[in-house]
């Protein structure tokens, strides 16, 4: 087994390194133009006189802001810092460093024009008033880092009263990209996906939709023990009735014995845990793993320190152990789905994201790592495997046609290459801008 020290100085090092270069870089986003400026003349075009023409046009026929703006690739990440990953309510403006690294993975790994909004409320019904009144600027809106159950009231009303693709990373993203984990963990530890046992640990945004999409993927919900911060999941839970109906339902759903208890009454005899709880790293122990069915699978995905550290996790007898770090094996994270589901979501110009979007996206990201050779310790791609985010965005993109919620229809075949060229337009920028100094260099190790 390795040194624990030095694992844990390892685990250390991206905070202490954040703390060196986000103050040297000054933030980790700017815009740049994206015409050409010939000469001052192009002013008259570019602003007044010359731009009042297509703003008339858009007036008269408003699908043309798609051709006249950047619209069409503009995101907005929209947080108002009450769950920032496992730090809980910091608010907007503490939010800003991950909503920014949101922005610069959009960009980098999918193409995608993000931007943060972070703003200042803790009331669900004025961010949902605060994105309705923004979306004409943007193709779609990312949320992200908001408590429950406020999440779950902000994404499902603005998905039904948005014009454009309302998505919330941590229930759909996460979601898709777990899913697509759990399809090749099965697969490594010789089970089938509808009749495992399964312990989700931890009951918010991530796990609620997890469930969710699991359940379409192939689960049984009856085999399903969930755990939040007062115990199991069951019908006798009848305080989630009002205030929490995801969890209520999943009450009404799930745990078929209707196990009562805690973490370890749920992951006993489990074939697979996937947990979304505190940070750990001793939130989940090594006497819950060996309670746990032969050949195990974890996900111990709190960030950003997993549940359990994944080196105990092994000696404890887990066959496949995943956290949400991208230091570690296996790294179940959201970074390998939305730059590539909102890349193809945008291509087609969607109204929405269907969880069969998002479902579509897990199967192929799934696909994508079975192509190159399934191993314990690669379940699912990671992000410098490039070609992960255009098979992604292609997936996404033609099942949206296939469920007629696309504006635009291409074939198979032109999607591929508009993910393609868009993508690897991206990196060569930032490689070229890094090249020439337009990115400062990265000062000396400390």
């Amino acid at each position: 087994m390795p040194d624990e020290n030095e694992l844990i100085k390892k685990a250390e090092k991206p905070g202490k390194d954040a703390m060196r270069l986000h103050p040297h870089f000054k933030g980790k986003i700017r815009s740049v133009l994206k015409c050409g400026v010939r000469n001052m003349g192009d002013f008259g075009i570019w602003y007044t006189p010359g731009v009042a023409k297509p703003c008339l046009d858009i007036r008269d026929n408003p699908e043309t802001v798609f051709e006249h703006t950047n619209k069409a690739n503009m995101l907005a990440v929209v947080s108002n810092g009450t769950r920032v990953l496992g730090l809980g309510d910091i608010g907007a403006e503490a939010s800003i460093p991950v909503m920014e690294g949101k922005a610069l993975l959009f960009k980098y790994l999918g193409g995608v024009d993000a931007w943060p909004v972070c703003v200042d409320t803790k009331d669900p019904d004025k961010l949902i008033d605060i994105v309705m009144n923004i979306q004409p600027c943007f193709g779609g809106i990312n949320l992200e880092d908001i408590r429950q159950p406020d999440c779950f009231h902000i994404l499902d009303t603005l998905r039904e009263t948005a014009r454009i693709p309302i998505w919330h990373d941590d229930q759909q993203g996460t979601a898709a990209v777990t899913v697509a984990g759990m399809i090749n963990a099965v697969k490594i530890v010789g089970k089938e996906m509808s009749k495992i046992k399964l312990a989700l640990i931890g009951a918010g945004a991530a796990n609620v939709a997890i469930y969710r999409l699991l359940k379409a993927a192939g689960i049984n919900p009856e085999n399903v023990i969930v755990t939040d911060s007062k115990g199991t999941l069951h019908k006798g839970r009848t305080e989630l009735q009002e205030k929490y109906k995801e969890k209520w339902q999943i009450c009404q759903e799930s745990n078929a014995d209707q196990v009562k208890g805690g973490i370890m009454e749920a992951m006993k005899g489990a074939d697979a845990c996937i947990a979304l709880s505190t940070p750990g790293p001793e939130t989940l122990k090594p006497e819950h793993i060996k309670a746990m069915a032969k050949d195990p699978i974890l996900f111990a995905c709190a960030n950003p320190v997993p549940e359990i550290w994944p080196w105990v996790a092994k000696e404890a007898g887990a066959k496949v152990v995943a956290t949400g770090r991208s230091d570690f094996p296996n790294q179940v994270n959201n970074s390998v789905g939305f730059p590539g589901i909102f890349r193809g979501t945008l291509d087609v110009r969607a109204k929405t994201i269907t969880d069969e979007m998002c479902i579509a996206a897990a199967m192929e990201l799934a696909k994508v790592a079975e192509d190159k050779g399934l191993r314990e310790d690669y379940i699912i791609p990671t992000m410098d495997e490039w070609e992960v985010f255009p098979r992604e965005a292609v997936a996404v993109g033609m099942k949206a046609i296939e469920q007629g919620v696309a504006r635009i229809k291409y074939t198979k075949e032109e999607l591929m290459k508009i993910a393609e060229d868009t993508i690897r337009t991206a990196r060569e920028e930032t490689e070229w801008m890094m090249k020439e100094g337009w990115i400062i260099p990265f000062p000396p190790e400390a």
